[in-house]
């Protein structure tokens, strides 16, 4: 009896989701022996023997495991809590399913599991006619079978049993009301624990007044499994937060509570290291002040240990590199037990992802030269000793403006990031701030969205046609979008640290995420750095971009669309409302896609374009061309004569849709935009054309060819396209990048500019033989709307609507 008494506190792994390693599992218990937790319970949703093969018993190689984890477990003081899930297609009238259920319990129990759960989550409250036939409710079909179980395993002290109806949210018509409820606190033997979640699946708040409600109806103390930081319903979002919101009040009216973490066990040192806190603060002889749990200092304790945990030499799957550091032996990986993969395994050296330019007529490098962070040595030494030195007046902006954040400044103040380093503790911080919790930001996420929002509020300040604002205004928006600016470099340095890190366990769990927020942050950054001298002010704000969702504060993006609303409402937490707070930000193909397989530790940067960087943009799409013509140099007498077609027109005519991507070695790419291509065509031909007769004045049939062909460049395209997208962009001066991912974020900065001015489609000519341009733009929402018509010669035309 004793033993029933006590308070059940731990981690459920009960996610949707890729189940963890039998070494992460080591791991864990490890981690809950030191923390004082006392139990863990087997649930993977994935495991196909725990749920869709419910019936099937373990091979041997799978018992050995599984033994293997009980004793793991048990020699570590804690309860191994042995699941099943069989309510997707269970006949609980079926002698033949019951038999076959006991058989499965009592595998695991010959195993030398004690403790059990039945779980009937996720499921459809019908039920087939032979069990309409037997029972008088899905409740009573349930309790049931769950009853004679409990009685076959010997009435175990800990039997755990998850009801349909879990959470106040799923009860009808209410907790108090619910046949369902009701018949299981009826009907259920009274040593049988009920599972709950909460008001929610994902309950904000825990009260002592909600769970006395629940107790009442169920007629016993609940166990809590608690879905706080469980991220398996978004799969852009990463809670890093601390345990919260939870009374230690509340053990008095519960059996315990698990905790069901995020999928990615990496993620889970903060959330559970607070979790044990919370646990010892409530035990008996500790109510004073002193061990009074508060949030905010376990989440300072736990960050102190995180600390070192980061920067151990750890291989993903928790296969440490260090000599003296304990390695499990190899477990034989099998479909149910450990479903681990080895997409992003490996040693400490990362490799690099061979990638294509987005130069239509650039061949895609060969897989053997990248090999390093860059393309060999010569092509380092060539772009080092360009002219990309710092700008110290703001590239494209007046005097005073934010910075853009060119790479020689950034060089300058920070240093590349290369090699492996340690993570700061201001840069862990900043990691759990940016993904702290379901219905909370951290600070800095808070900073982040709350200074978005004010500089897309008040751009009016700083736009093109406004000449009226008080210098005082100008200055407090410059003042606040360099703040931000300055966050958003953070958020790009935290990106490389964890990849340049030694911890390639944290890198594999973590990557996806901060890699999507350094992504979206590049956007908002150069999105800021082209509002101020760009913008157009709006005559009037209906169907503006600015009336999207005007949060800021302490709140999450779902709070706004209803009250006590669950997580999964709005996705994509800090990524996914920045991206809101865009212009383009519906468009969530421009945001959404599946990280590079090889993480790079590069620093990149995207600003706006600035007349010093034509130089270097003209030599870089020139040695594109001679690429494509095998080294041979055909315009030696005029070196500008590629920038000129590929480049010139749109930097000369409308360099406020340039967009340029620099590295720590300088400018490595540009994307270029046309808002109105009807009026840009007759100023081409008012003072492009003219300027390069004189330019290249006629002295034979070459110089008269290339005039012919600029000629050609400008020509019509029909009005039926430009009636829908009026807008060009040309994606013509892209070399090769380490990270494919951030010529798409370079695109969506540009469409970007052109939707916050006005702009309601975009379009993009294509020759139909560079297929993996074609296919790169069509990933991004652009559709063949021309072929063989545009201009005069062959080539697909690809737009989009903005």
């Amino acid at each position: 009896m004793e033993e029933k008494k006590e308070f059940l506190c731990g981690v459920v792994e009960g996610f949707y989701g890729r189940p963890w390693s039998m070494d992460q599992r080591k791991v864990l218990f490890q981690w809950m022996q030191h923390w004082g937790l006392n139990t863990y319970l087997y649930g993977p949703k994935d495991d196909l023997k725990h749920r869709l093969l419910w019936r099937e018993v373990y091979s041997p190689e799978e018992e050995g495991q599984l033994r293997t984890l009980i004793v793991e477990a048990q020699s570590r003081g804690l309860r191994f809590v042995y699941a099943l899930s069989p309510g997707q297609d269970i006949v609980f009238s079926s002698s033949c399913d019951l038999t076959l259920l006991k058989r499965k319990l009592r595998q695991v129990s010959d195993l030398g599991c004690q403790a059990f759960a039945i779980l009937f989550d996720d499921i459809d409250h019908s039920m087939c006619q032979a069990d309409s036939e037997a029972f008088s409710s899905f409740a009573h079909a349930q309790v049931t079978v769950t009853n004679e179980i409990y009685r076959f395993l010997g009435e175990p002290p800990v039997f755990l049993f998850c009801p349909t109806e879990y959470c106040g949210s799923l009860c009808s018509p209410s907790i108090s009301k619910s046949p369902y409820l009701q018949t299981v606190g009826e009907d259920l033997l009274p040593n049988i624990t009920v599972i709950w979640t909460g008001s929610k699946v994902i309950s904000r708040k825990l009260s002592v007044d909600c769970l006395a409600e629940v107790e009442s109806v169920l007629q016993r103390p609940p166990l809590i499994w608690d879905n706080l930081h469980a991220n398996d319903y978004d799969s852009r979002r990463l809670f890093l937060g601390p345990f919260k919101g939870r009374d230690s009040q509340l053990r008095s009216h519960l059996r315990g509570l698990l905790l069901n973490p995020n999928c990615e066990f990496e993620a889970n040192y903060i959330p559970l290291h607070t979790l044990g806190s919370w646990y010892r603060a409530g035990e008996e002889g500790r109510k004073d002040e002193e061990y009074e749990y508060c949030p905010d200092r376990a989440l300072s304790a736990a960050l102190h240990d995180w600390m070192e945990e980061l920067n151990q030499p750890l291989q993903a799957g928790r296969q440490s590199t260090r000599a003296d550091q304990r390695s499990s032996a190899p477990v034989s990986r099998c479909k149910t037990l450990d479903t681990s993969d080895n997409t992003l395994r490996g040693t400490c050296a990362v490799a690099r992802l061979p990638v294509f330019p987005l130069n239509s007529s650039s061949p895609p490098p060969s897989p053997t030269k990248v090999k390093g962070e860059r393309e060999g040595q010569d092509g380092e030494k060539k772009r080092s000793n360009q002219p990309s030195q710092p700008n110290h007046q703001p590239p494209g902006s007046r005097p005073g403006a934010p910075s853009g954040g060119s790479r020689g400044q950034k060089a300058q103040g920070r240093g590349p990031c290369s090699g492996k380093g340690l993570l700061s503790e201001s840069q862990v911080r900043l990691l759990v701030g940016l993904h702290y919790l379901p219905h909370e930001h951290g600070p800095s996420a808070q900073k982040l969205l709350q200074d978005l929002t004010w500089l897309k509020t008040n751009c009016h300040l700083v736009s093109t046609n406004n000449k009226k604002t008080p210098a005082q205004k100008v200055d407090e928006w410059r003042g606040r979008a360099s703040r931000f600016l300055s966050l958003c470099e953070d958020i790009a340095q935290l990106h490389c640290s964890v990849v340049g890190g030694a911890n390639r366990a944290v890198l594999y769990d973590l990557y996806p995420y901060v890699w999507d927020l350094r992504n979206t942050a590049l956007v908002a950054k150069a999105f800021i750095c082209w509002l101020d001298g760009r913008v157009l002010s709006d005559s009037s704000a209906l169907g503006s971009w600015k009336n999207c969702f005007h949060w800021c504060g302490k709140t999450t993006g779902a709070d706004l669309l209803g009250v006590e609303s669950e997580p999964w409402v709005f996705k994509g937490g800090v990524s996914g409302e920045v991206q809101m707070l865009l212009p383009i930000g519906s468009s969530s193909e421009l945001f959404t896609h599946p990280p590079p397989l090889f993480p790079t530790s590069r620093l990149y940067n995207i600003r706006p374009y600035h007349s010093k960087d034509k130089v270097e943009l003209y030599r870089m799409v020139r040695q594109l061309h001679l690429r494509t013509q095998g080294g041979q140099e055909s315009s030696a007498a005029h070196p500008d004569v590629i920038g000129d077609r590929c480049l010139g027109p749109c930097l000369a005519l409308c360099p406020e849709y340039s967009f340029i991507l620099e590295d720590e070695l300088g400018v490595c790419g540009c994307v270029l935009g046309i808002l109105d291509v009807r009026s840009f065509a007759k100023r081409c031909q008012a003072s492009w054309m003219p300027a390069m007769r004189d330019k290249y004045p006629p002295k034979g049939g070459n110089t008269q060819d290339l005039i012919q062909l600029m000629e050609e460049d400008q020509g019509e395209y029909p009005d039926s396209l430009l009636y829908h997208f009026p807008s060009q962009l040309r994606l013509d001066a892209l070399p090769e990048l380490v990270d494919i991912s951030v010529s798409r974020t370079l695109l969506t900065a540009l469409l970007t500019a052109l939707k916050a001015n006005g702009s309601q489609g975009v379009f993009c000519e294509v020759q139909p033989t560079d297929r993996q341009r074609l296919e790169f733009l069509t990933k991004l929402g652009f559709l063949e709307i021309l072929r063989g018509e545009a201009r005069s010669r062959e080539g697909v035309v690809l737009g989009r609507l903005l």
